[in-house]
């Protein structure tokens, strides 16, 4: 009996030593439900088509949701560099244009017009790069053939019927990633540039005309919109593109990202948009130079989708003031017709998204501390397992969690 009663004591005392007093149980995921898409600042383009439809001008949409500003004439006829392949290891460019002729140079050759070719193809050939190292390995593909060609840091690719090379009027097709997209102007430049996480990779810029080359190209509303919406939207994005002009950023060889981490570029395929694409065009025509401008200069003309009801700050939303973001009610945003898919909005956030967005190894509970005039989360706080709190604000939980927007509340919690 001593025995039993010598190895109980021993198995609790163990127990108590290699046992937690208490487990925490750690959620699968999150629930949360809010309303609108994007980070609130700007213009509202839910907004904009609703006042549009309520009859407002262009300018009048401008000067809503950007506060203090004027609206007028700038000379946008500089050629913008927009990256349309980032840290790529391989990239194909061709064309399926009869008779189009394409020239690649070595080196970033501007707007020099006396350079030599390395090598001319038509549409029976492709132009592949690669990395190697820190240089770019061009080859010519004709059927089954594979031509190499000296490596160099860069190359520029010039082809008929641009400013550069008179002919054909030719489509040029890029494939990197799994995607095609096709452009029609300026000429493209593709050149070794290290990157801290992957060493030496491909940047594919397209430098062409901001005026109309460029905007021509720029998708971030639907062409069938009402027209006060569409050239309000033009006005903003030619606005955002002559903010970003001549401020060269070496990570990407560019001026401007063609995704929306700047402002979202398609290349010819915008314009090219059945019946609609006109409409597009048309607006770049009819609002020619517009800019919206304070204190003598174009603004960061930031839009987004849709709101919960009114816009955000960019203080309350980056934690960086510009007099130009205020918030300002925004009613076509909550509206069900115009905006089904994000007047209201439910999403579950896996239990690892949540923990990465905090750069915690766990998350137990969240809780919203602050909210902001706007309706947005202001900031929003993680407790791990162990006890440690973290604190984001609401715009970056919503960027890191790919949630729609920061107009959110907490729902629940699955175990």
């Amino acid at each position: 009996m001593r025995t039993f009663k010598s190895f109980l004591i021993f198995t609790l005392l163990f127990a108590s030593f290699t046992s937690p007093a208490s487990a925490v149980e750690i959620p699968l995921s999150f629930q949360v439900k809010g309303a609108g898409f994007g980070h609130g600042v700007g213009m509202s383009q839910m907004g904009a088509r609703s006042m549009a439809l309520a009859g407002q001008t262009p300018i009048q949409i401008l000067q809503y949701f950007y506060k203090d500003v004027l609206v007028e004439p700038r000379n946008d006829t500089e050629t913008i560099r927009v990256n349309i392949g980032h840290v790529l290891s391989s990239t194909k460019i061709f064309t399926k244009t009869a008779g189009a002729l394409v020239q690649l140079f070595s080196g970033n050759i501007g707007d020099q017009v006396d350079a030599t070719p390395l090598a001319v193809f038509s549409n029976n050939a492709s132009l592949n790069f690669s990395i190697f190292g820190a240089s770019i390995i061009p080859s010519i593909i004709v059927g089954k053939k594979s031509t190499a060609i000296m490596m160099n840091r860069s190359f520029t690719i010039r082809w008929s019927g641009t400013r550069n090379l008179s002919g054909i009027d030719a489509l040029m097709s890029v494939t990197h990633g799994g995607a095609t997209k096709k452009y029609r102007y300026g000429q493209m430049a593709i050149r070794a540039v290290k990157d801290g996480v992957f060493g030496y990779r491909l940047e594919l810029t397209n430098s062409l005309r901001l005026s109309d080359e460029y905007l021509w190209g720029v998708s971030e509303m639907p062409s069938f919109w009402p027209i006060a919406a569409i050239q309000a939207q033009v006005i903003a994005s030619r606005t955002y593109a002559l903010s970003k002009l001549g401020k060269y950023r070496s990570g990407c060889d560019c001026d401007i990202y063609s995704q929306i981490s700047d402002q979202n570029f398609l290349g010819f395929a915008k314009e090219a948009e059945l019946k609609y694409g006109v409409l597009w065009k048309r607006a770049v025509t009819d609002t020619a130079g517009l800019t919206i401008i304070q204190n003598g200069l174009p603004i960061n003309a930031y839009f987004f989708s849709s709101s919960g009801g009114k816009t955000e700050s960019a203080l309350n939303a980056w934690g960086s003031a510009l007099a130009y973001t205020q918030i300002v009610d925004d009613p076509g945003s909550l509206d069900p017709i115009l905006n089904p898919r994000f007047t209201s909005w439910n999403r579950t956030i896996s239990q690892e998204v949540v923990a990465s967005a905090f750069l915690l190894p766990d998350v137990v509970s969240l809780e919203l501390v602050t909210r902001n005039e706007s309706g947005t989360v202001g900031q929003i706080r993680a407790t791990s397992s162990a006890g440690v709190r973290k604190i984001l604000r609401g715009e970056a939980f919503r960027s890191r969690t790919k949630i729609p927007s920061a107009y959110f509340e907490l729902v629940g919690m699955q175990n």
